[in-house]
């Protein structure tokens, strides 16, 4: 191996370990914004606290996070891909890979998980009704994508030898995806 083909292989490493930490930090800062909210939502509450900017501001960063925490982890999941000896020209081909691996339960449910981050995105609902039932159901799937963040940075780390880059938020992390 070549010292440009090493120094490649460790800037790839370097990469996947720096998603790993995002991951860690998506899921702290998700689960900071999830512990203001008192759950499950419902359309009275919200009518009620109609002009509560606080409690507005939290689900926004609530939608942002929840996207952020699928969006990094898929990035990393295609990422690692180039580690695990594994072929994948699609993202169907990584989800299948890492369903067979278990770190996901099957693709439909990460399939659902994203349709509501998409729905989280672009989805300017005034029901708040629909609000309460959306920002329910995004509370019920965050526990499912801690799931899969936990067991995705326990294989890399079993499986692959790259661990986050730096320790500073494994331990809540640990803590928060029990």
């Amino acid at each position: 191996m070549t010292s440009t083909t090493s120094e490649l292989l460790f800037s790839e490493k370097q990469h996947l370990a720096n998603l790993l930490e995002a991951i860690q930090r998506c899921v702290y800062f998700l689960d900071a914004s999830q512990k203001g909210i008192e759950w499950p939502l419902t359309e009275s509450v919200l009518d009620l606290r109609k002009k509560d900017n606080d409690l507005f501001e939290a689900l926004s960063a609530i939608n942002e996070r929840f996207a952020k925490l699928q969006d990094t982890l898929g990035s990393a999941m295609r990422h690692s891909i180039v580690f695990s000896g594994e072929q994948a020209d699609s993202f169907i081909k990584v989800l299948a890979i890492f369903e067979k691996n278990q770190v996901i339960h099957s693709v439909e449910e990460w399939q659902v998980a994203r349709t509501a981050r998409n729905l989280a995105a672009h989805d300017y609902e005034i029901s708040y009704s629909d609000v309460a039932d959306h920002f329910n159901t995004l509370h019920t799937l965050t526990h499912i994508l801690y799931q899969i963040a936990r067991r995705f940075i326990v294989y890399c780390e079993q499986e692959l030898g790259i661990c986050p880059r730096s320790p500073d938020f494994s331990e809540e992390f640990y803590l928060i995806t029990e």
